[in-house]
């Protein structure tokens, strides 16, 4: 219940009027046979009463009515609030999954969240909702066409004729497990193909480069063949339920008419009231079919609670501490001293890194070792190293999207642990090495959708990026949509309005994680002007690269290798020492001269 706890607690009192509005509409519902029966009655009278028949058709009349609007009240209540259940349970699992980080996101595919997000948010609306209220009308309309049946009628008669309901009730009970664990594989089913078309519509390039349609479409076609097979089988169960309820009672309907006729016959029981009770049993009849749409409805939704409270309850691996120090101090951050001390970090085991980065887990390996680095305020930073040698490793504890050890890694003279994640990132302006941008306008993700941001400030952020003349060049300006993943824009473009992006927010702390490599060295030597002029205002800058003519405007320059620092110094220092940047250096030299 934890899942729904606090959806109870603040809608949970509209299911109250609809049930109290669903045992109305059962009573009502249960006074047509009665009043069927008294009108049989009557008519049955040597000297019939029309006023009388008149006032019995005008109440059914009157009853069909108020059963109309009774019945639009409760589902009103019921049906909507399983709307609100519907939206408190997506915006909770997205709200969670924002907080996820990066390990999370690696054992868990695209696909399988999004059938979270919408099959299985779905079948739990299902349940509090149509299933909720077929439950109890099921039960209330039951239970008082067998008291009318046995009270007003013959109880004889009526035991007969509910004979067949317990076995109703145990198909249903056996059917009803069976369904949960087909639903279950539909789901998984349904996750599988979602996350093998996100893959190939975010790879189509890839797919059309390298001629893989054929072999895509056929790895789909297997996919699509077992949904196809888990919803059939789904529908076995399902359709097994309908006709097994209408095999009972039509049992119970011919028990009723042979055993019924002769009391008719016998004078023990009216033809009016017989008419009434087998007008009781096809009350029976609607709840009880129904029994195997709520069992199949409750059966996905259990499922899907189920499924749901895994991913919910998993805690978040990044997440702000109980203590921290800088609300306790008073002391305010502005980013602009980093110290590394001694940080060493491996990560967690069978952990591989995003697509795009380049360093994986070796298992028990550390990618990074008694790494030490001091920016001052103002400074500038580069790292330089092979590949995997630990770059954007550093960068993401920089940013916390790993939590880096104890007292390693300090801000301001605060161990970043024990800042808050929004005080941490807040006044940081991250570009990591996967490009990523929205399909929106290229406006709306420069301004990330703030709109605290104005068009004078998106146009000084992509002009510091030099992406501004590219962006006035096309013909819808800024208002130009990007497309799936920026499709529609060239390497170089995407990183430059990315660095815009980062730029907007005037952060204190820049990393930009080789995010000059798509651009030519002329627009290269353009942001990292801008960049500078960030230096000069105060801000840090970490400057990420594998071009030297990127880093030889740094104060400092680290050298990382298998995740050890074996250089530091500044360009020219390093250039002297003829190690592993000098050699960098010397092949960079060598393939311009080429």
């Amino acid at each position: 219940m934890g899942l729904l706890s606090g959806f109870i607690q603040k809608h949970g009192w509209r299911y109250i009027p609809g049930v109290v509005f669903l045992l109305i509409s059962a009573y009502l519902q249960n006074l047509a046979p009665m009043y069927l029966g008294r009108v049989t009655d009557a008519l049955r009278e040597p000297e019939i009463d029309t006023r009388a028949v008149g006032e019995l058709l005008a109440l059914m009349m009157l009853t069909a009515a108020a059963v109309f609007a009774v019945r639009y009240t409760y589902r009103f209540f019921i049906n909507g609030n399983g709307r609100n259940l519907e939206a408190y349970l997506r915006d909770k699992l997205f709200s969670h999954l924002q907080t996820m980080g990066p390990v999370f996101f690696h054992s868990h595919k695209t696909g399988d969240l999004m059938a979270y997000a919408v099959n299985d948010v779905n079948a739990v609306r299902q349940t509090f909702g149509p299933a909720l209220a077929l439950s109890v009308n099921a039960v209330s309309l039951t239970a008082i066409a067998v008291l009318n049946m046995a009270a007003s009628v013959n109880g004889k008669l009526a035991a007969f004729a509910l004979i067949p309901a317990p076995a109703v009730i145990l198909v249903m009970l056996l059917l009803g497990g069976e369904t949960r664990k087909r639903f279950k594989r539909v789901q998984e089913a349904f996750g599988a193909i979602s996350d093998r078309v996100q893959e190939n519509i975010s790879g189509l390039r890839v797919i059309k480069a390298y001629v893989q349609e054929s072999a895509e479409s056929a790895r789909f076609e297997t996919l699509n063949h077992n949904a196809r097979d888990a919803n059939i089988k789904m529908a076995r169960i399902s359709a097994a339920m309908g006709p097994a309820v209408d095999l009972c009672f039509g049992i119970s309907f011919t028990v009723s008419l042979l055993y019924g006729s002769s009391l008719v016959r016998g004078g023990s029981v009216s033809l009016g009231d017989f008419v009434a009770f087998n007008g009781y049993l096809a009350l029976i009849v609607q709840p009880m079919r129904q029994v195997s749409r709520i069992i199949n409805i409750l059966s996905r939704g259990l499922a899907s609670t189920k499924r749901l409270n895994a991913i919910i309850q998993t805690p978040a691996e990044i997440a702000d501490r109980a203590s921290v120090e800088s609300r306790a101090s008073g002391k305010k951050l502005n980013h602009a001293e980093i110290q590394i001390k001694n940080l060493c970090f491996s990560y967690p085991a069978n952990h591989e890194k995003d697509a795009g980065n380049s360093e994986v887990k070796t298992d028990g390996a550390f990618q990074l070792r008694g790494v030490s680095v001091h920016i001052k305020p103002g400074g500038l930073l580069g790292i330089l190293g092979r590949t995997g040698s630990g770059k954007t490793t550093l960068a993401n504890l920089l940013a916390r999207l790993y939590n880096p050890p104890d007292n390693t890694i300090f801000i301001d003279g605060t161990d970043a642990n024990q800042l808050s994640l929004d005080e941490l990132r807040a006044p940081m302006g991250y570009v990591p090495q996967d490009n990523f941008l929205f399909s929106a306008s290229i406006e709306e993700n420069i301004r990330f959708f703030d709109p605290r941001h104005t068009r004078e400030e998106v146009e000084k952020a992509a002009e510091r990026a030099a992406i501004l003349k590219n962006i006035q060049d096309f013909p819808q300006g800024f208002d130009t949509q990007v497309g799936e993943r920026g499709m529609s824009l060239s390497g170089g473009q995407k990183q430059r309005i990315c660095i815009a992006r980062a730029l907007i927010k005037n952060p204190k702390l820049l990393i930009l994680d080789d995010s000059l490599s798509a651009v030519d060295t002329r627009t290269e030597a353009e942001i990292l002007d801008a960049v500078c002029a960030y230096k000069e205002k105060g801000a840090s800058v970490v400057l990420i690269a594998h071009r030297i003519s990127a880093l030889s405007r740094c104060d400092e320059i680290v050298v990382l290798d298998k995740g050890e620092i074996t250089e530091r110094g500044t360009h020219e220092e390093l250039l002297k020492r003829n190690g592993l940047y000098a050699a960098i250096a010397n092949d960079q030299t060598k393939d311009g001269e080429e």
